[in-house]
C-alpha cells in the first residue's frame, strides 16, 4: 500500500480545499485542514459537516458514518501540521509565486516519504516541483468542484516527478472513489484545455452578433445535448475564474490564437459581473429578474452548434497528436470531468471527421484567422479515412 499512514493535510480551505478534504475523509483517511486566513479552517470544517447532513437528511449516508467521517476532520494551526502527513495537497489561490513559496515551505517540515501535490488547474505542475529540494515527489492531483461530486481526477506528474508516482498516485485515486485519468503537463492539462473553445467560439460568435446569449446556450443544449450552455456554465464557474484559466492557457501557450481570450470576458470581471455568486453575470440572478428567452431560428442555431463543436473537436485531435493523453483517457476527461454528452473523439467521428474540417478550413478562409486552424492528425485522419477515436 501506498500510503500506510493515511494522514492528509490540506492547505488551503476554500470550497475547493474543504471539497477535498471530505473526499479523503469519506475514504477513510484523517485530514487536517490549513488556511491563513482566520477561521477559514474552522468554517470549512463546519461546512463539510453541512455537507454530510445534507446527506444523512436525503438518505444517502447513514448517520453514524457521517459522524465517523466528520471525526476524521481536524483544523491545523500551522504549517507545522503537516509533519506526520503522508500526503501534502494545496488548493490555495492560482498564483505560481504563492505556491512555489509553500511548497519550498511545506518540503522542510513533511517526512522525507510524503508526497506534494497541486491541485492547480492550469499551472505548470513542473515549474511548481521546481521550488523543491527533492521534486520527485511532487505530483499535480487535479480535482474538480464540487470534489465530493465529481467524479473525475486529473494525475499530472511534471517533468522531474518520480517515475511510476503518477501510476502509483492513479490507483490510490480510484481507492478514494474517483476516476483517474494521467496527463502530460501542459496548460490546462486535459479538461481546462479541451474546454477552451466551449467558451471561446461561444464569445466570438456573440461578439459577431449572429446570435444572442440565450440562444447561444439553448443551441448548445438542444442540439448538442450539453447540460449547460457556455454563458450559464461562466456565470456558474465565476467569470472571474473562467477568464483567469483563459488568460493562463493562452499565455503558456505563448499566445497562440487558438486561445486568445475574449475582451467580453475582461470586461465582465472587470464590471465585477461575476456570474450567479456577484448576482449578475451573462445572466441576472436577482430574486424577481427575468431573463429573456432564445431567438433565431433552427439553421442559426445549427451554425452555433456547429462552429463550437469543431473547434473542441479539434482542440481534442491537437491534444492526442501532441501525446497529452490517450484517446480514451481525452474523452473519459471531458464526460466525467465537466459532464460533456460525449467524448469529443468519439463525437468527432460520429458527425464524420470530414465535416468537421471542412468547417475549420471555411471558418479559417472566412476569417483569415489562425484559430481556426486544423490540427494536423485531423487532416491525416479524413486523408487515410481513420476515425478520430481509435
Amino acid at each position: 500500500m501506498m500510503f500506510e499512514n493515511k494522514r492528509a493535510f490540506v492547505a488551503g480551505a476554500g470550497a475547493m480545499g474543504q471539497g477535498i478534504a471530505q473526499v479523503f475523509a469519506q475514504a477513510g483517511w484523517n485530514v487536517w485542514l490549513f488556511d491563513n486566513r482566520p477561521n477559514a479552517a474552522a468554517q470549512a470544517k463546519l461546512s463539510v459537516a453541512s455537507a454530510l447532513d445534507k446527506l444523512v437528511a436525503k438518505g444517502k449516508m447513514e448517520s453514524a458514518l457521517a459522524d465517523e467521517v466528520k471525526s476524521r476532520i481536524h483544523t491545523a494551526t500551522s504549517l507545522q501540521d503537516a509533519a506526520e502527513a503522508s500526503l501534502f495537497i494545496e488548493a490555495v489561490i492560482e498564483d505560481l509565486d504563492v505556491k512555489k513559496n509553500l511548497f519550498a515551505e511545506v518540503e522542510s517540515i513533511v517526512n522525507q516519504s510524503a508526497v506534494l501535490a497541486t491541485n492547480t488547474s492550469s499551472l505548470s505542475v513542473t515549474s511548481i516541483a521546481s521550488a523543491c529540494a527533492h521534486p520527485g515527489r511532487v505530483v499535480g492531483i487535479h480535482f474538480f468542484n464540487p470534489a465530493p461530486l465529481m467524479p473525475l481526477v486529473e494525475v499530472i506528474p511534471a517533468i522531474q516527478t518520480a517515475e511510476g508516482l503518477a501510476l502509483r498516485i492513479a490507483d490510490e485515486v480510484k481507492a478514494w472513489g474517483k476516476i483517474p485519468v494521467v496527463a502530460k503537463d501542459t496548460p490546462g492539462f486535459i479538461v481546462n484545455r479541451l474546454a477552451r473553445p466551449y467558451y471561446g467560439e461561444s464569445l466570438r460568435i456573440l461578439e459577431e452578433g449572429i446570435a444572442d446569449i440565450p440562444s447561444i446556450d439553448h443551441a448548445l443544449k438542444s442540439i448538442g445535448g450539453f447540460r449547460m450552455g457556455p454563458f450559464e456554465l461562466m456565470d456558474l464557474i465565476g467569470n472571474d475564474v473562467n477568464y483567469t484559466v483563459s488568460e493562463t492557457v493562452w499565455s503558456q501557450f505563448y499566445y497562440d490564437p487558438r486561445y486568445r481570450p475574449s475582451l467580453i470576458q475582461r470586461r465582465m470581471k472587470e464590471a465585477g459581473f461575476l456570474g450567479k455568486k456577484s448576482g449578475r453575470g451573462y445572466y441576472d440572478y436577482a430574486e424577481q429578474a427575468t431573463n429573456p428567452g432564445p431567438s433565431g431560428d433552427e439553421q442559426i442555431w445549427n451554425l452555433v452548434f456547429m462552429r463550437v463543436i469543431s473547434m473542441l473537436v479539434n482542440e481534442a485531435a491537437e491534444a492526442l497528436l501532441l501525446g497529452v493523453a490517450s484517446a480514451s483517457a481525452l474523452d473519459l476527461a471531458m464526460t466525467k470531468g465537466v459532464n460533456y454528452p460525449k467524448g469529443l473523439l468519439a463525437w468527432g467521428d460520429e458527425i464524420g471527421p470530414e465535416r468537421i474540417l471542412a468547417c475549420l478550413d471555411n471558418l479559417q478562409s472566412k476569417y483569415g484567422d489562425d484559430r481556426y486552424r486544423a490540427s494536423s492528425l485531423l487532416r491525416e485522419r479524413v486523408a487515410s479515412g481513420k476515425p478520430l477515436f481509435g
